[in-house]
């Protein structure tokens, strides 16, 4: 899911626990990631990169995915579909630091046949350091084009849940 083209499935890090979703019984309600800040995720100022704010967002959409029951790369690969990042819309209230361990959280949002929208939030225990509305577009693998999104994961998110508390 990220802006230059499809991810790819990678090994959990050292520090990552297993990916959890608040009590709901809806399985594609809001879903939690836990990230934990490496020295590598850090500025010279000691607090986390702005960009990898951003990664943290595209790890916990792929697990998602994963939980929903669509590991995104064979998802992909089956469908011959791509899912991008077609908009990013983020407000950093806080810095995160060192061997800070993070939520980041996933709760879609809105859904058309080619587009998906969801909410994110990173968060330090209960304190909300950034939140985001990311847009995801569907495309066509071959032709780079808009491309209906698969049945399966269409029948699983909602076309119109509710809106998210802070937008």
């Amino acid at each position: 899911m990220s802006a230059a083209g499809p991810s790819r499935g990678r090994p959990r890090e050292r520090g990552e626990a297993d990916a959890r979703r608040a009590p709901s019984g809806d399985r594609a309600a809001r879903f939690t990631f836990p990230i934990r800040v490496y020295y590598e995720d850090t500025d010279a100022a000691g607090v986390v990169y702005y960009a990898n704010y951003l990664r943290f967002m595209e790890r916990a959409r792929t697990e998602w995915l994963e939980f929903l029951g669509f590991p995104l790369a064979a998802f992909e690969q089956e469908h011959a579909v791509a899912f991008v990042v077609h908009r990013a819309e983020i407000d950093f209230l806080l810095p995160a630091r060192l061997n800070d361990r993070l939520a980041v959280s996933v709760e879609a949002l809105d859904r058309g046949a080619s587009r998906l929208v969801v909410a994110q939030s990173v968060l330090r225990e209960a304190v909300t350091l950034a939140r985001a509305r990311i847009t995801l577009a569907c495309l066509d693998r071959v032709r780079w084009r808009p491309a209906r999104m698969p049945a399966a994961l269409a029948r699983t998110l909602p076309a119109r849940p509710p809106r998210h508390p802070h937008r």
